[in-house]
């Protein structure tokens, strides 16, 4: 499987596991973890702290050092597909209703996460996963090493994960589709009002857009 630099992934679909390898960056990395934790061990702590309060976050099962100051975790393999691979496969006229409902479950999904306090790390669609079942949709979420807690969390880091999830192409994500998410999202934030509410939507998207365009996509 794809992985940063710093890290190393594979996946035993007979066993239902996940593997990752956390590998040092720097000398620098040792010391920062004596004081607030290892990413391996931030990970775990993080992902418990998701499912304690009710968000899908992979199982922890074991984990260990490495030689060389490394550490791997197992964790069990979540279900379902991430967010990419959903919006791209339901573009077809059957899929509609399914691809409306999975943007306003995410909306909500995303919305009652940031209304408890949390700011995932990296809240890129790929580290969403979706799942289908009787009409209804769960979502689990990866990568959770710098995740943080914050009460109230502060609007820009509210505004980074939102223009994180926003980083699709128009050919994947539309704009009705992108408002339809931004209204569920909404509907869990009590604290904005529905002009800080858009302000907050409109920066995202914009941010989100500018970040494609650096990198070569033309809308």
């Amino acid at each position: 499987m794809s992985s940063s630099p710093y890290t190393r992934v594979a996946v035993n679909a007979e066993l239902g596991l996940y593997y990752k390898e956390f590998l040092p960056r720097s000398p620098a990395e040792t010391f920062k973890g004596w004081l607030r934790g290892s990413r391996a061990t931030r990970a775990r702590n993080n992902g418990d702290a998701l499912a304690r309060a009710g968000f899908g976050a992979p199982q922890n099962v074991f984990w260990g050092r490495l030689p060389g100051g490394g550490e791997y975790l197992y964790t069990r393999r979540a279900a379902g597909e991430t967010l990419t691979q959903w919006l791209r496969d339901t573009h077809g006229r059957d899929s509609l209703a399914q691809r409306r409902a999975l943007l306003r479950a995410l909306g909500v999904f995303i919305g009652r996460l940031h209304a408890t306090g949390f700011v995932h790390g990296d809240l890129r669609p790929g580290n969403v996963l979706a799942h289908a079942h009787d009409g209804r949709f769960s979502f689990t979420l990866l990568d959770n090493e710098r995740n943080r807690r914050l009460r109230p969390p502060p609007g820009r880091m509210l505004q980074r994960n939102l223009m994180q999830l926003n980083m699709l192409e128009h050919s994947t994500l539309g704009c009705t589709d992108r408002m339809r998410f931004f209204r569920a999202w909404h509907s869990q934030m009590r604290e904005f009002d529905d002009i800080e509410g858009k302000i907050i939507a409109a920066g995202a998207y914009r941010w989100a857009m500018r970040r494609l365009r650096d990198k070569g996509y033309r809308r």
